[in-house]
């Protein structure tokens, strides 16, 4: 008689715990639901208004859209940016949902990765503009060149998109937390090392196109002028 009460007490606790578990778990799903279609109304308004104020075409023109596309992607930068904001608002809901149902851990961890995805779409954004940025430095710097009647401004204005292309990555790799001083101090030295060898070059192959080019910017009359002859 013994064992039977105790089976039934075991099973009347059992059942008390699911009866009192069963309300979180229902409105964990509840809340589950309701952020996937909040996340699905939060993607679609987010894309339109991107393609609304035409950040499609800044992204098309810096051509970071076509970098997508030879990754193997269809989407463009908007899309992505709307699948980003897809997820945050689901793990947000997520997280909800595992705090409902006492899972610390998992919410905890949930919160991490919450916290990570607004930094990848700001550093999605900076790449953007600053890529638009680099484009727009190419074409002023050769049109300058051009107008001044600087062979080389092509390939002048091909090294400071680069160059700002580089900054903006090396901003976009700081906002993620990637790399950190590491990143900052290769950059230093990279650019050292660039600036030492186009010194070089200049110094040793490219006296007489240098000379060339200070008569024609700064003429040798204007020199004597200013220092007198010798």
């Amino acid at each position: 008689m013994v064992p039977i009460d105790m089976t039934l007490e075991t099973l009347r606790t059992f059942l008390a715990a699911v009866a009192a578990f069963l309300p979180n778990v229902l409105l964990a799903i509840v809340i589950a639901i309701a952020g996937w279609l909040l996340a699905k109304a939060v993607r679609f308004t987010v894309v339109k208004g991107l393609r609304s104020i035409n950040f499609h075409i800044l992204t098309e023109r810096a051509r970071i859209d076509s970098f997508l596309q030879m990754g193997g992607t269809g989407a463009d930068t908007t899309a992505v940016i709307g699948m980003l904001v897809y997820w945050l608002v689901i793990v947000a809901a997520l997280i909800l949902a595992c705090n409902t149902l006492g899972l610390t851990y998992v919410t905890d961890l949930l919160s991490k990765i919450a916290l990570f995805v607004p930094r990848v779409i700001l550093a999605v954004v900076i790449l953007a503009f600053g890529a638009y940025f680099a484009l727009f430095i190419d074409g002023t710097v050769t049109l300058y060149g051009r107008n001044v009647g600087f062979d080389e401004a092509p390939v002048l204005g091909r090294l400071a998109r680069y160059a700002v292309l580089l900054f903006v990555a090396l901003i976009a790799l700081d906002q993620l937390g990637i790399g950190g001083d590491i990143i900052r101090q290769s950059f230093l030295i990279i650019l050292a090392g660039i600036v030492l060898a186009l010194a070089l070059a200049f110094g040793l192959g490219g006296r007489d196109w240098a000379a060339a080019l200070l008569d024609r910017w700064w003429p040798q009359r204007k020199r004597n002028d200013r220092y007198g002859d010798d």
